[in-house]
Parts: C-alpha cells; structure tokens; sequence
C-alpha cells in the first residue's frame, strides 16, 4: 500500500525557489538580439561610435599594467576629441582621495578634488587624470598651490570654454582650507564671475 503523496515543495516553509534555467553555452540566447549583439561585440554589426582615430591620444586605457607616477607628472595627461561641440554641457569629477604633501614639514594632506569643465574640442581622458592626481601623492606643495596647478595644467591641455577646480581639505591642526580657481574663455567670464562670487558664499562640510 502506497503511503500519502509526497508534499510539494513549494508548499514547505523555508525551502529555496527553483534555481534558474541554466544559459545556452553562448550564456546570451535567451537575450533580445539587440542585446545580444551588444554582449557579443566580436560578431556585432554595430558600428561603434569611437574609431581607433579617436582613441589614438588615449594610451593608458586597455593598457597591460599601469605605473604610478612618484612624483608630479603633467605628462600623463590624454586627451580625447568631443563629439558634441556644438553642445555646451558640464563635466563633472569628483575626486575624494587626493593626497599631497605639506611642502615644509612632510606631512601628507588629504582633500576632495572637484573638477567641473564645459569642454571645446578636446576632453581630458578619466585614467589619465587619475595617475595625473596621483602623482600629487608625493609633492611638496601648499593646498591653494595643488588647486591652481591642476586648473592650469588642464586648461593648458583642453583649451575648455569654462573649469573650475575646488579643493576641500581635511583639517589638519584645527583648518581646513577649500581653495577654489576658476577659468573661462571671454564667451563665459559673467560665469567666472558669478562662480567665484558663490565661492565665497561656500559653507564648509562639518568633520
């Protein structure tokens, strides 16, 4: 005699969901063949919207290692072309582990790097800023030196119409300091203006 049929699953408290189907060998068959072709680039007839021409300046991505600069280093810095120059729009990076040294005593100095630019034809390539930061890690130099360095260095490189640098420093012997620098071109000095003006008006983070 047969006992009582067995209890479904689902019906036992604590037990697991079924797994999911397991992929295709391709792992992408059961994708929409857009994306498909997206996850597959090898046999995608999707024309990407960089050519090799554009990446040319761009040496530091897809590289095998990276080197860290020991000492500040401009030369690191790559450019990339804007696609949209008729367009003006902002760019933003938010660099929160910047470090430097105190050019008297050593000691290091820790800072949030904010970086905003309204681009012309050229933009500066993200890794490449960031080994240019880096680099930073053993210079001497004081905070409002580090903050014009940076908007000099990269005006020189891009030629923006607009960038401002803003350096928020963490406190070291009961200061901190938040050095700002700003530049444009003459289509947008009332905008350099009116940024150094909010500069002013700045409320510093509490620590």
């Amino acid at each position: 005699m047969s006992g009582p049929p067995p209890i479904p699953v689902s019906r036992v408290q604590g037990a697991l969901p079924p797994p999911p189907p397991r992929l295709p060998p391709d792992g992408h068959s059961c994708l929409s063949p857009l994306a498909s072709r997206l996850l597959n680039p090898l046999t995608s007839n999707i024309t990407p919207v960089r050519n090799p021409e554009d990446l040319s300046g761009c040496s530091l991505l897809g590289a095998g290692s990276t080197t860290y600069p020991t000492d500040y280093a401009p030369q690191v810095l790559e450019t990339f072309p804007n696609k949209h120059p008729e367009n003006e729009y902002v760019v933003t990076f938010n660099c929160p582990e910047f470090t430097s040294l105190c050019p008297k005593t050593g000691q290091p100095d820790f800072a949030r790097i904010i970086i905003r630019y309204i681009p012309r034809e050229r933009m500066v390539e993200s890794k490449s800023l960031k080994l240019y930061l880096f680099s930073f890690r053993n210079h001497g130099d004081f905070h409002e030196d580090c903050v014009n360095i940076i908007m000099k260095d990269l005006v020189a490189l891009m030629d923006p119409r607009y960038l401002e640098v803003h350096g928020i420093f963490t406190p070291r012997g009961g200061i901190s300091i938040h050095p700002f620098a700003n530049y444009a071109d003459p289509d947008h000095r009332e905008l350099r203006t009116r940024r150094l003006a909010e500069a002013l008006s700045f409320t510093p983070p509490s620590h």
